[in-house]
């Protein structure tokens, strides 16, 4: 499998691409990352230096990656965070020429704008513009349960109204939807769920919930879970596999103390999923 990855990337730490790469490449899948920007760490520090990558110099990346002939092999094509319109811009087209040289190619879109806590922190228009414009083109989203409330103008709270506001987001284009954090009210104390939804039906899986937010573990999830249902085309196992990996390494990451994602120390739980988690069909 081959993932055409146009994200973010950092020095110090692991976000966008520096996050997603290294667990594709982990588990046998070949990575084409393109960058859209080059900072020294992620901006939850508050101060960071190096360059965002001008909206035409991703796309002549791109236009080099292509005429090398590479766009007929690409199987996926993965974006996450986007820092302005013009980037969305360069995707959308990226995705129009991929799937023009390989029509068996889908778009994963990570639909990054904030969370219930912090509510959005993109810059205004981008909100806008992944509703309208980058969603209707994607095949698969992985937004959180506060993303996909804006994409769809609902508020989802229960495993009904969030069943709901996937079936609207799908209405939009997606075919397949990865909720990666329900917060149900009625859940078990001390635990998080994600919801996955595409034709076949829809999937929940329960995990422990850590006090512990990791930048780049949004990530890591909308990676591994594109390249496992890419794979199968089975919403279930592609669940599982990526709640199980995903749970270790954030677990890794917390009982070490670290800040940054222990991404290398838990690279076994890319390659050899320990599938502690099974997935309920809820529909």
């Amino acid at each position: 499998m081959k993932v055409l990855s146009i994200q973010s990337a950092v020095a110090h730490g692991h976000v966008g691409n520096s996050a997603a790469v290294f667990p594709l490449q982990r588990i046998g899948v070949e990575v084409v990352p393109v960058h859209t920007v080059n900072f020294s760490n992620h901006t939850g520090y508050g101060a960071w230096r190096g360059p965002l990558i001008a909206p035409a110099d991703v796309a002549e990346v791109l236009l080099g990656v292509e005429e090398r002939g590479v766009f007929p092999q690409i199987d996926a094509v993965l974006s996450g965070y986007q820092g302005g319109v013009g980037i969305g811009d360069v995707i959308i087209d990226a995705v129009r020429r991929v799937k023009a040289a390989n029509p068996a190619a889908v778009y994963a879109c990570d639909p990054v704008m904030g969370n219930a806590k912090s509510g959005c922190f993109v810059a205004p228009e981008i909100p806008v513009l992944l509703r309208d414009r980058v969603v209707p083109v994607a095949d698969i989203i992985t937004p959180n349960q506060f993303e996909l409330g804006f994409l769809t103008g609902t508020e989802p709270a229960s495993i009904e109204s969030t069943l709901a506001s996937v079936d609207l987001a799908r209405a939009m284009g997606p075919s397949t939807v990865l909720v990666t954090s329900v917060e149900r009210p009625d859940r078990e104390e001390g635990t998080i769920e994600m919801l996955a939804v595409d034709s076949a039906g829809a999937w929940l899986v329960t995990t422990p919930h850590l006090p512990f937010k990791a930048n780049g573990s949004g990530d890591v999830t909308a990676a591994l879970f594109t390249v496992h249902y890419v794979g199968t085309r089975n919403a279930a196992v592609a669940l599982e596999r990526t709640a199980s990996s995903v749970f270790d390494l954030i677990e890794t990451t917390y009982k070490s103390g670290e800040r940054e994602l222990q991404l290398v120390e838990s690279q076994e739980y890319y390659a050899h999923p320990r599938m502690q988690f099974s997935a309920k069909q809820v529909r």
